[in-house]
């Protein structure tokens, strides 16, 4: 079985995705969507697309099977919402929404039609996740009762480009995201490893002093001026989380922009830029050259070309000795891949969902555990760092009812 994809937003991530799923064997027909024509026909010619809509709302009347959304990250939650309704599966760029009433009506949405709904989120298939995920398995941590989470990226890392691109004219308005309200590439990789989830969280913003006009709370669109933000969390069955959302920080983001941390009773992984470390209680052992990742295409191909210059390492980095390659579609070896090596899989297991009707790994009920502890942290940075609940929407069901299927995916 076969299905046919619609891409929603025509930007910097949307190209490298199109020649993933074109290329895959489930796939069998991708279209564009972008409230910038241009845009849309040139991604479109570039992958080999079958064609493009004029609108959202157009690709959503027409016969496509499922839409990958790859807009600006504070619409991600509606425009899922649409898609679920009008009977499309969906595949959404990070993060799921900005409130907890968006992923409460997502949830729900995925409930009652039984539609596939994955959030790409990254850092599940990070090498030190993956790493940590299999190490936990194993019982090699014993009881793991802390975890560290970081996404270090600078602004003056590629991010002021990044958002003069998506955002136009206006662009210093959207920078001004509020950190914690990014926050799945810490905590999935984080939860991604221990299976755990947040009940509780107390946040400290950092107010931004560099004086641009970004993270200005008079021009922010999100009111925003928080430019770091470090949250502690109490994880269920005891432990805790700490999460670090830094958009200014001297670090080199372009080597690694998530890193990780877990201490269990027997043993603990940690890790920094260039290094990774496994210790027990009688030694180190530097396991660096399993996580380390090799590019798969050159940072000046000319399909990076709106990519600044500091994010292309992202775009390009593949797999790690630690990942499973051999359980991906042959027609994917020799392609780019991306942020460590996770592109690949991401498609794949989107893809896997929509035509088995299994549920992906991050799944809505898991991209809500990635994804509200954040929403709960800014909450709670805004209040001076009370201690606030986190909701949390239990466990997917083990099975979903079935959807009707368009006659083009049956």
């Amino acid at each position: 079985m076969t299905s046919s994809i619609g891409i929603v937003g025509a930007g910097q991530f949307a190209g490298v995705f199109a020649k993933l799923f074109a290329a895959h064997p489930g796939i069998s027909d991708i279209y564009f969507t972008d409230i910038i024509a241009e845009r849309a026909e040139a991604q479109s010619s570039s992958a080999g697309a079958a064609g493009t809509f004029d609108s959202f709302e157009a690709m959503l009347e027409s016969d496509v099977d499922a839409v990958a959304i790859f807009t600006q990250r504070w619409t991600h939650g509606p425009l899922v919402l649409q898609a679920l309704r009008a009977g499309k599966h969906v595949y959404s760029a990070v993060p799921m929404a900005v409130s907890e009433e968006e992923i409460a009506e997502i949830i729900e949405a995925v409930r009652e039609t039984g539609l596939t709904y994955m959030m790409g989120e990254t850092s599940y298939y990070n090498p030190a996740t993956v790493f940590a995920r299999k190490k936990n398995a194993e019982g090699a941590f014993g009881r793991i009762f802390y975890a560290e989470g970081d996404y270090v990226h600078d602004m003056d890392l590629g991010f002021y480009d990044a958002y003069q691109y998506s955002g136009g004219e206006d662009w210093k308005r959207t920078a001004s995201y509020p950190p914690m309200l990014y926050p799945t590439h810490s905590v999935g990789g984080v939860l991604g490893a221990t299976g755990s989830h947040a009940v509780s969280v107390s946040c400290v913003g950092v107010r931004d002093e560099r004086g641009d006009g970004v993270f200005d709370r008079e021009i922010s669109m999100f009111a925003n001026d928080f430019s770091n933000a470090s949250a502690l969390f109490e994880l269920a069955g005891g432990g805790s989380m700490r999460i670090n959302e830094f958009r200014r920080v001297g670090y080199p983001s372009h080597l690694r922009e998530s890193r990780f941390r877990y201490f269990g009773t027997e043993a603990s992984f940690e890790q920094l830029a260039l290094v990774s470390v496994w210790q027990d209680k009688h030694a180190v052992t530097d396991i660096s050259d399993q996580l380390e990742t090799q590019a798969t295409m050159d940072a000046d191909d000319p399909m990076l070309a709106d990519v600044a210059p500091a994010l292309r390492d992202a775009f390009i980095s593949g797999m790690a000795s630690v990942h499973d390659a051999g359980r991906l579609p042959a027609e994917f070896r020799g392609l780019p891949n991306g942020h460590e090596g996770s592109h690949h899989f991401l498609v794949d297991d989107f893809v896997t969902a929509i035509n088995t009707g299994t549920l992906p790994p991050v799944n809505a009920w898991e991209a809500a555990r990635y994804t509200l502890p954040g929403i709960i942290a800014h909450q709670s940075a805004l209040r001076g760092g009370d201690r606030l609940p986190v909701p949390d929407f239990g466990d997917a069901p083990a099975e979903l009812p079935r959807p009707v299927l368009r006659e083009s995916a049956k």
